[in-house]
């Protein structure tokens, strides 16, 4: 565990040396995390001005907590449409970061125009792609919904397998521009070619991401003491610190997340270590069949 989590550390250093050639990229995930709030908030507004919201918590208190048949399909249908579009805006700036970080992996010097060009150039893929994403999104609520406990527990254990095996999946739209079945399936190949290091190498990088993220909100702690004890103005600058340093851990994890997979794609498909990387550290995280 300690030597996949020094890889996950070492891949992580190496990665955050192509950021710094291409800065650029942190526009990706920063526009991502805008549209997605405005396709939330196109959402939930018109949501909460149609009564829905309300005539739903209506029906729950006089139902005891059911709604009518009319109204819950109507609300999948909602959700599913949520789904779709904020799958559709992830999967979109994901493939222009991850084409940029291909293009610097082949010799390139990518910028944003690149990135955009390529995602545009797959719509259809990303499109299907994201209708595929959304489908199976939903399927996981109906199974979560169906049970409190054991629905969440079977959603959760599905929700995990199904990341496991679209891991791949962006990458494979970038370079292999196949469908949305067939990234799925070619994913899956990739994936059992290189089957269980990969997956933990992964779970080293999540990981100390994860720690990284935790230094952020010392101060957004610290802040809500700060106003909780009287100190109000100590503590919105603390929190406004803290949520800042969120903030920017959230691109640059994001942004070095997506330069990991692209690498690990390249090496996993085409047996290439780019030339960023050290070609013994993909070695060490890949156990060949």
């Amino acid at each position: 565990m300690f030597g996949r989590l020094e890889n996950g550390w070492q891949m992580i250093r190496q990665s955050w040396e192509v950021l710094k050639l291409d800065k650029e990229l942190l526009v990706f995930p920063l526009v991502s995390g805008l549209a997605c709030l405005v396709v939330m908030i196109s959402f939930a507004v018109p949501l909460w001005a149609s009564g829905l919201v309300d005539s739903v918590m209506e029906q729950q208190a006089a139902a005891g907590g059911g709604v009518d048949q009319t109204t819950q399909i109507l609300g999948y249908v909602i959700l599913f449409a949520f789904y779709f579009v904020n799958y559709f805006v992830i999967v979109f700036f994901n493939t222009a970061l991850i084409a940029c970080a291909i293009i610097r992996f082949k010799g390139g010097n990518p910028n944003l125009a690149d990135g955009f060009s390529a995602a545009f150039s797959r719509l259809p893929q990303i499109a299907g792609w994201a209708l595929v994403a959304a489908t199976v999104g939903l399927i996981l609520r109906l199974i979560e919904s169906s049970s409190e406990r054991f629905g969440q527990f079977i959603a959760s254990l599905l929700g995990m397998a199904w990341s496991a095996m679209t891991y791949f999946v962006v990458p494979v739209i970038v370079v292999e521009r196949t469908g949305p079945l067939q990234a799925g399936k070619r994913s899956l190949q990739i994936l059992k070619r290189t089957w269980g290091e990969a997956l933990i190498a992964n779970f080293g990088i999540g990981l100390i991401i994860f720690l990284v993220s935790l230094v952020g909100l010392i101060p957004v702690i610290a802040g809500m003491a700060a106003i909780a004890s009287g100190h109000t103005v100590l503590g919105i600058i603390a929190l406004a610190i803290g949520i800042c340093l969120v903030l920017i851990i959230s691109l640059v994890s994001s942004a070095l997340n997506s330069i990991i997979v692209g690498a690990l794609y390249l090496y996993a498909a085409e047996g290439s270590v780019p030339q960023q990387f050290n070609d013994r550290l993909f070695r060490d995280a890949f156990a060949q069949k």
